[in-house]
């Protein structure tokens, strides 16, 4: 059986880690509209803890499904460390993401500078630095996986 290329493998990480992306952003749209709409907590309280349930869920899901051979092992405290490299690196990523939305709204030529088309090229280009990140630096067999 022939084994399958290092390309192949890093495309299968990038589905898995779309995938469990689309998870996340169900939990974050669902915990959101809970949070405001039934609640009553105002839009960006209610969006500061859904961002942060999401971002759970996804390095729950990355830890499992994409980078399971790399996730950190032992101790809470561990554990903790990679969930806290993985918040930091998402929330780099989500600078990215709206950096890029921003810079298309506001200086690219249509149809480039659509809100839609921005926010699309936005969530791409954030979830490709997401992707990397994680891969290099939260769920790194090169022994990133614990606290110094």
């Amino acid at each position: 059986m022939k084994a399958a290329s290092p390309h192949a493998l890093i495309r299968a990480q990038f589905l898995r880690f779309a995938l469990v992306g689309t998870f996340g952003f169900v939990v974050d749209e669902s915990v959101l509209a809970i949070l405001h709409h039934l609640l009553g907590l105002g839009p960006i309280s209610a969006r500061m803890i859904s961002i942060l349930c999401a971002m759970t869920c996804t390095w729950w899901g990355n830890r499992t499904l994409t980078f399971r051979h790399a996730a950190a092992r032992g101790s809470a405290k561990v554990i903790a460390f990679e969930w806290l490299r993985f918040v930091t690196a998402n929330s780099l990523g989500a600078v990215v993401n709206f950096s890029t939305y921003a810079t298309l709204l506001h200086v690219a030529p249509a149809p480039f500078s659509n809100p839609y088309l921005a926010t699309m090229c936005g969530v791409g280009i954030g979830m490709l630095f997401n992707f990397v990140t994680s891969r290099t630096m939260v769920f790194s067999t090169r022994g990133l996986n614990s606290p110094s």
